[in-house]
This record gives C-alpha cells, sequence and structure tokens, in this order.
C-alpha cells in the first residue's frame, strides 16, 4: 500500500530526494509501496500490482545483480575479514588486473557501470564538476547529467523489470526514476549522506522478494565512509575493519536469500568497487586557488572542481587567452610539491571527460590529498579520484550455467565492463553502435 508517513528531512541532500518524490507523486508517475513487515518504502513505475505474493514460485527467468562495495582496495578481499567475498571471488570468474575508470570517484564510475561508455559520452566526469549554466560548482546529481541510455532503461524497454538498491544520496539522485523499482536512501547518516550497509541491504533482499527485478544494481556505501575518516589507514583502522566484515555479512545475507529462495541457479552476480582508497597525513595537502589568484592572467579566472585526488580547472576568462592561461594553469600545477601530472583535458586522449571535464586535469601523488579552495576545504584524510585509487576487486558469480567456475582471468577489467557484460546475458546490443566497455563473460 501507499504510505503517507513521511520523516521530516534532516539535512540538505535528504530534502532534495524528499522533494523529488513528492513531485513524482504529485504527478502520479511513481506510485510509493510499503514493504509489509520491514517499514522499508520503494518507489515504483508499475505499482502495486507488481508485488509478488511471498509464497509465488520462482520462475526461470534470467537474473543480475551488481553489488558494488563502493571504496573497497582488492588486497581487503584477501584478508581474513572478508571470507564470503573471498569465497564468492575465487568460486567464480576473477579479474585480479581490474581498474577503476578517471575520474577515479563514486559517481562516475557507478554511472560508467550502468552505460558502458566514458564520460566523453555519458556527460558524466566527476562527482564535483563546474557547471557552466547555473555558474557554480556542484555534484553530478541530478538525473538530466546523465545523457546516454543506461543497461536499466534497455533492460526496461524490453519488458523486463529493473531495481536501484543505492545508498547514497547522489546516487540516487543521478539514476533518478529510471528503474523500474528504486528505494530512497534512509535512514541517512548526517554528514556522510548515505544509509548504512545493513539498512541497504535489507532494502535489496526485500526489493527481490517483493518485486523480482530482473536486475538490481546495489551500493553498499559503509567501507567507503569509514575510508574516508580513517587517519592515514591506521589511526582509525578497527572501524574500517569492522565495515569490511560487517558488509561480508550483507552480501552473505543476500547470496544467502537467492540460494533459500530458488533464484541463485538463474543468476549471473558481478560485485566490483568503484575506486579503492589512498590515504594522506595531516600536512600532505594540495591547494592550488591561492597560487592562481597570485598569477596575473589568472586570478578570478579559474574554476577549480575538488575531487579529493583529482581537481577538474575550468578556464573562464577570455576564448583568446584559453591556450595561454591552460599553459600556465598546468605550470603552476605541476610545479607544486603532491602533484602527480596536470594534463590538458582536451590533447590527453585517454582522459576522455569531455567538455564538462575542465579545461586542466590534476592527479595528485599517493598519500596527498586536494583541498580548495583553502586548505581547510577538505580535511578528510582518505580519499580517491588519482591514479594511487585504480585497483579494484572485480569478479562474478552464481548459479547461472554462463559463469565460469574457479577461474583467474588475466584481462584489464574494468567498471565499463558492467553493462556490456549484463548485455551478453540478456541478449542486449549496444545502442547507437558500441559500448566503451567490453563483456567479461
Amino acid at each position: 500500500m501507499c504510505d503517507s508517513q513521511v520523516e521530516e528531512p534532516r539535512n540538505e541532500a535528504s530534502r532534495n530526494l524528499f522533494e523529488r518524490g513528492l513531485a513524482e507523486a504529485r504527478t502520479a508517475r511513481r506510485t510509493f509501496l510499503k514493504v509489509a513487515g520491514s517499514g522499508l518504502v520503494f518507489s515504483s513505475a508499475l505499482g502495486a500490482a507488481t508485488a509478488a505474493p511471498a509464497s509465488a514460485a520462482i520462475s526461470p527467468k534470467k537474473r543480475a545483480y551488481v553489488i558494488v562495495v563502493d571504496g573497497c582496495r582488492p588486497d581487503e578481499i584477501d584478508s581474513a575479514l572478508t571470507p564470503n567475498l573471498r569465497a564468492l571471488r575465487d568460486g567464480g570468474l576473477r579479474f585480479p588486473r581490474a581498474s577503476s575508470m578517471p575520474i577515479m570517484e563514486t559517481i562516475p564510475n557507478h554511472v560508467m557501470m550502468m552505460t558502458g561508455v566514458r564520460p566523453d559520452r555519458n556527460g558524466v566526469p566527476a562527482n564535483s564538476f563546474y557547471d557552466a549554466t547555473d555558474k557554480v560548482v556542484r555534484d553530478m546529481d541530478r538525473a538530466t547529467d546523465l545523457r546516454y541510455r543506461t543497461i536499466i532503461e534497455q533492460l526496461n524497454a524490453r519488458g523486463r523489470t529493473t531495481g536501484t538498491v543505492l545508498s547514497k544520496a547522489y546516487l540516487y539522485g543521478v539514476f533518478g526514476a529510471r528503474a523500474t523499482h528504486r528505494w530512497e536512501p534512509a535512514p541517512q547518516l548526517p554528514v556522510t549522506n548515505h544509509s548504512p550497509d545493513v539498512f541497504t541491504m535489507t532494502a535489496a533482499i526485500d526489493m527481490v522478494e517483493q518485486f523480482d527485478p530482473n536486475l538490481v544494481f546495489v551500493n553498499l556505501g559503509d567501507i567507503d565512509r569509514f575510508g574516508h575518516a580513517d587517519l592515514t589507514g591506521a589511526t582509525l583502522k578497527l572501524a574500517r575493519q569492522l565495515a569490511l566484515a560487517d558488509t561480508d555479512l550483507q552480501v552473505q545475507r543476500f547470496v544467502d536469500m537467492l540460494k533459500s529462495t530458488g533464484r541463485w541457479e538463474h543468476s549471473v552476480l558481478i560485485v566490483l568497487a568503484d575506486h579503492s582508497m589512498d590515504w594522506s597525513l595531516p600536512d600532505h595537502y594540495i591547494s592550488l586557488h591561492g597560487a592562481f589568484e597570485a598569477d596575473p592572467l589568472l586570478a578570478g579566472k579559474v574554476e577549480i572542481a575538488q575531487n579529493g585526488g583529482a581537481e577538474l580547472l575550468y578556464w573562464r576568462g577570455s576564448a583568446t587567452q584559453r591556450t595561454t592561461a591552460i599553459a600556465r594553469m598546468r605550470s603552476i600545477a605541476a610545479a607544486t610539491p603532491g602533484v602527480l601530472a596536470a594534463h590538458d583535458r582536451r590533447t590527453t586522449s585517454w582522459l576522455r571527460l569531455g567538455a564538462r571535464g575542465g579545461d586542466v586535469v590534476v592527479f595528485c601523488e599517493a598519500g596527498w590529498r586536494f583541498t580548495d579552495p583553502n586548505p581547510v576545504s577538505n580535511p578528510i584524510p582518505g580519499n580517491h579520484g588519482h591514479p594511487a585509487t585504480r585497483p579494484i576487486p572485480f569478479f562474478i558469480n552464481g548459479g547461472h550455467p554462463i559463469v565460469p567456475r574457479n577461474h583467474r582471468s588475466a584481462a584489464m577489467a574494468r567498471t565499463l565492463d558492467v553493462t556490456p557484460t549484463l548485455g551478453r546475458f540478456f541478449g542486449i546490443s549496444a545502442p547507437k553502435g558500441r559500448w566503451d566497455g567490453v563483456s567479461r563473460l
């Protein structure tokens, strides 16, 4: 049934979600359903009639589940903290050379997972960018930011159903109402704007049991959030270890549900991270704003989108001075301690960030972080976005016969490969030509 009780939003991110949900309800574009017993509320494009009785027989239809263990390092799967993830990895098809893609941040890599194409085609280059229309640096958390058709929409168009269970407010925002069923992340922790993994996985399990979508896309955010707060990766080491152990248990809860309900034998399960994590000492920070303001050419004419381990620089001055300004920005950045590289986005072909990715892309070295516009703007020691955070865990399991068993692949799998892999499984081709990723099945 529809739920008429709505909790007062506790922060701006929650308020934005709340307002979007109300707008959808008022226009009758989606129905809000409360699941009996758990109290969780889902938004559905199909309405209450789609909820399956608990006693309904499980059909042999194909099912795929993508679980993102946000911010997890590949070496952490080998620790004693994650025995269930390790067993899933070793028992299926694993890719030890897997990598995140630039910018190695949450939003762009989740978007690449669900589109199979690079940011120059999907429109989402980073978590934070300079919006030339609104003239402000902001998160890419609007559904209109994503400009390429997702595998979610392709499945919907073919009569299949989909679901998103995304723990972070901005992920919920950028994917919008594309899925048939979606969960609004709640409750959200203050400051982090994410829902703890235990609530997220409960929502994922309830969504599968109630609606049985062909595809469910899940983000588990605890490992990432504890990683950001973990000073140098050691001071709060216990907190991150607890997050790893709990996330491992949550994934196993999901697998146990698939097996106990008879879905496992028809399913493919893809588990990966969107990026890994790197830590900086308190004094290992880079702030470029002051140096740019001290330069007569650049002063007042450069916008900086700070992305932890990366920064996107945007020239806002005269077009006739753009080439000179780009060279100056690169020179100043490259001469700054802690900077790994400063690239001209237009001529660095492998970046493929598109026009929204700025004029200059700056990466920091391992053990450093960016903090702009001033040294206290980014106090968190755990960061990502730079090449040091490229390695990720990536493996495929499930009971469907298409999944290889106990196989280690030498291929360099990427976040881009999720959509082509799903396309291969469901028999769907890339829209308007090729995907940038490739199927790993």
